[in-house]
Order: structure tokens, then C-alpha cells, then sequence
């Protein structure tokens, strides 16, 4: 490629990047909606191979995520919002016992003096607040009724999702297609194989990411439950969620779920069978989620994915957390193809013997 060729995809390269940061808040129901719709296109083309026109193969996808978005409102939130607000509800009697009884201990082992960390001012200022907040939901609406412009714009964006994850998934394979016509003949083979490579590394990072984190989420909510934790659904959740990260889901999950636990039973005991809960939950993983689910495909390694999702935000706010780990997967291909490149290139074996 020449110069001039070098500075125009430069060029366009910084267009595109001023371009994001200009439409972002325009650009974030389509990105989620094209991420719906990667998601839900291998559910699609599979059921064409049953014979199932892709219409009718569309519309039971969608009709599914459509339906566990459903359940999950219907279901899972009144659950989280009885889990905290059991969780805030027990401040009360923590603060009590750290007051009497673990700052003393504390102080003994230490022989630090705790007599300056006071927490009873904290229990009438928390009593207070949540009662005047009434619940999770009420606090949340209270806060939201204060800006309506912010609301009807976010509502607009949330309904706009579905409409055009239907179109996008309808298309995608269309799409996919005619992006590949525009490609010029002579570098059309290049570019198909490093698309297909990008989609393996999101292949494996996302969807089988996703699923050992729905996964890890089960595991870790049903020992907890065990456990007796009363916010076990809510901690199962959070870690999984964090599971994205190889091993952040077990180091925020253990050290939530522990404090959580210590102000519930006020013990040391629990503490143990929640370590064993995360314990069995990574062996799990390790022998059965990720080998399952995801293989031995290449995935992103876990220093990357938290480079770009953090320089994602920084840059582009949420838009650019939503093509982080794209822009990631695209990246690494092309770092494995130039270096690839570079050890067949007579600069490395320049002076081999």
C-alpha cells in the first residue's frame, strides 16, 4: 500500500472516530441491537438448516429474546429488588455489631485506636434515607422524574431496539453479503479470511463467554442459596456478570458474597461454605463451562479485554464500551497476521545462519 493510500485510511479512520464520538448517543440502540442480532444469528442459520425459512427462523429467535426479556423483567427484578432491599435492611444491626462488637476486636489484635471510627451517626441518616426513598423502585423513579426529557429519550431508545434487532437479524446474512461485494476482487480473499477469524475470536469471547457467565451465575446463586444467603440471586448475578474477566467474577463474587454473609449471620462459619461455593463453581468452569462452551478457539486475553473496554469508555462512552471488544477482536487478528508476516520477512532472517 503506498502512502497516500496509508493516509487516507488515516483519514478515514479519524472521520470514523469523530464520527462516533459526534452520534454516540444516536448510535447506541443500533450497536445494541446489531450485538442482539450477532447473538441471535447462529439460532437463525441453524434452524434454516432445519428447513425453516428464514422469516419463520427470525421470528421464533426474536420471539425468544423477546420472551426472556419478558421473564427476566417479570421474574428476576421483583427478586433482586426483595434481596436488596433484605440486604440494606440488615445495615441497621450490622453497624450495631461492628459498633460493639467488631471494632473493639479489631482494636485488641491491632492495638489501633478505634474510638474515632463512630457508625452509629450512620444508622439514623441510613434509616432516614430509605424510608423516605420507600424502595429500590421508588428511589429510582423519584430520581428519573426529575429530568423528563432524559426519560422519553431513553424510553424511545429502548423501544427502538427490538425494531431494529428484527430488521438486522432478518438481513444480517444479506448484509454480510452485499459488505462483501463492495470489497475490491483483489483483496477480497484476504479480508473473508480475516473476517472469519475475527468472528471466531467474538465467537468464542462473546457467545461462549456469555454462556459460561449465565453459567457461572447459576452455579454461584444455587450454592449461595444453600448457603442460606438471602442475597444469593443478587450476588449469582454480579459475579457472573464480572465473569466476563476470567477470574473477576470469583474475586468480586467471594469478597461481596462474604460481607454479605458476615452481616447476615455475623459468624465466621458461612464464610468458609462460601468459599467453597466459589471454589466448586470455578472447578466447574474450568472442567466443564469453558471446555464446553467455549473450547480451545482463540479468546481474548483477560489484560486486553479490560484495556479496551476501559479506553472504550474513556474515548466514546458507552458507545465505545459496546465496540471494545470488537474493535479488540479485529486488532488482535490483525496483530496475529503481522507478526505471522513479520517472521516470514528477510528483515527477521536477516543474518540467520
Amino acid at each position: 500500500m503506498k502512502l497516500t493510500s496509508w493516509m487516507v485510511a488515516l483519514a478515514g479512520l479519524a472521520a470514523m472516530g469523530l464520527l462516533i464520538y459526534g452520534l454516540g448517543p444516536v448510535l447506541t440502540p443500533f450497536l445494541v441491537s446489531a450485538a442482539f442480532a450477532y447473538l441471535g444469528d447462529p439460532l437463525a442459520d441453524a434452524l434454516e438448516r432445519w428447513r425453516v425459512p428464514r422469516g419463520g427462523a427470525v421470528a421464533l429467535v426474536f420471539s425468544f429474546l423477546i420472551l426472556l426479556g419478558v421473564l427476566s423483567l417479570l421474574l428476576v427484578v421483583p427478586l433482586l429488588e426483595r434481596q436488596l432491599l433484605a440486604l440494606v435492611g440488615k445495615l441497621p444491626g450490622f453497624l450495631d455489631w461492628l459498633q460493639a462488637t467488631g471494632l473493639p476486636w479489631l482494636s485488641m489484635r491491632t492495638g489501633l485506636d478505634m474510638s474515632m471510627l463512630s457508625v452509629t451517626q450512620l444508622k439514623p441518616a441510613l434509616t432516614e434515607h430509605w424510608q423516605s426513598a420507600g424502595s429500590a423502585l421508588g428511589f429510582v423513579m423519584s430520581t428519573l422524574s426529575s429530568s423528563g426529557a432524559a426519560i422519553v429519550g431513553w424510553f424511545g431508545n429502548l423501544m427502538l431496539i427490538p425494531v431494529v434487532t428484527f430488521y438486522l437479524l432478518r438481513d444480517w446474512d444479506v448484509l454480510v453479503r452485499q459488505i462483501h461485494a463492495l470489497v475490491p476482487r483483489r483483496y477480497a480473499p484476504g479480508v473473508a479470511q480475516i473476517a472469519g477469524e475475527c468472528d471466531e475470536v467474538l465467537s468464542a469471547f462473546v457467545r461462549g463467554q456469555l454462556l459460561v457467565m449465565m453459567g457461572l451465575g447459576a452455579v454461584y446463586a444455587t450454592g449461595l442459596w444453600f448457603v442460606g444467603l438471602e442475597v444469593a440471586l443478587l450476588i449469582g448475578m454480579i459475579a457472573g456478570l464480572a465473569s466476563i474477566v476470567p477470574y473477576l467474577g470469583f474475586i468480586v463474587g467471594i469478597i461481596a458474597a462474604s460481607i454479605a454473609a458476615f452481616m447476615q449471620f455475623q459468624d465466621w462459619q458461612p464464610l468458609v461454605y462460601v468459599a467453597l461455593v466459589f471454589g466448586v463453581g470455578q472447578i466447574i468452569e474450568g472442567f466443564v463451562l469453558t471446555p464446553w462452551l467455549v473450547g480451545d478457539r482463540i479468546g481474548l486475553h483477560p489484560v486486553a479485554v479490560i484495556f479496551a473496554i476501559l479506553a472504550g469508555g474513556q474515548l466514546f462512552g458507552f458507545v465505545g464500551i459496546l465496540l471494545a471488544l470488537p474493535l479488540a477482536a479485529v486488532i488482535k487478528v490483525l496483530l496475529s497476521h503481522g507478526h505471522a508476516h513479520y517472521l516470514r520477512s528477510s528483515a527477521y532472517h536477516e543474518g540467520a545462519v
